[in-house]
């Protein structure tokens, strides 16, 4: 093995190290169930363990995989599709069975491109081409209220995009269960993991195509 064929391994475990504890991170923060906690919080200080081999990071220092760090918003993308006759792909999420813009949390180390196919093909099962930027929105004034008391999650922006299909539609992930398209002037229950005034926001600016910043 030459040292560029070495240099690619090195680089190949790292990202696979970062995507294991990504994971964990996910899992620990969502799960419910103690033995799945117990099994993230293993994968995590065996991963932080490993990571430590790699001179480059100093965990001695604040860092991504730290609580401490400088508090910034959480980034989450969405992804308007339209077909030939203007209707705009929905799915349905199982958490509520309401429908929503294919989309998701960036992970970490994705990037923007990178989250936007894979939730399109997490969610909805298909590829996406000709992406475009739509809007970038604060997400943060709309957090829903559990109860009496405020939900106190991480503030966050959310990424706006409009991308056309470039597959037919394929098997997707357990997040969702049902897919299609909508007429824009007859759309279904969407789902309350954003409210109802972001949605109809969101869906105006993809519909008029036009792009804001907030």
């Amino acid at each position: 093995m030459n040292n560029d064929e070495f240099l690619d391994k090195y680089q190949e475990f790292y990202n696979y190290l970062i995507k294991m504890l990504s994971i964990a991170k996910i899992g620990l923060v969502y799960s419910k169930d103690e033995y799945a906690l117990s099994n993230y919080k293993q994968v995590q200080e065996l991963t932080m363990k490993m990571l430590e081999n790699f001179e480059h990071l100093k965990f001695d220092r604040q860092n991504y995989f730290q609580r401490n760090i400088y508090p910034t918003p959480n980034i989450s993308i969405r992804v308007a599709i339209f077909n030939k006759k203007g209707e705009i792909l929905l799915v349905r999420e199982v958490i509520d069975h309401g429908y929503s813009l294919p989309g998701g949390w960036c992970d970490l180390y994705d990037s923007p491109k990178e989250a936007i196919e894979n939730e399109c093909m997490q969610e909805a099962g298909v590829l996406v081409k000709n992406i475009r930027f739509l809007g970038l929105f604060n997400r943060t004034p709309f957090k829903q209220i559990i109860g009496a008391q405020e939900r106190r999650t991480v503030p966050e922006y959310l990424l706006l995009v409009r991308a056309d299909l470039a597959s037919k539609f394929n098997e997707h992930e357990y997040e969702t269960d049902d897919v299609k398209f909508f007429d824009v002037n007859e759309l279904p229950k969407m789902s309350s993991k954003i409210s109802l005034e972001e949605w109809n926001k969101l869906i105006k600016c993809a519909i008029n195509n036009e792009m804001i910043i907030e």
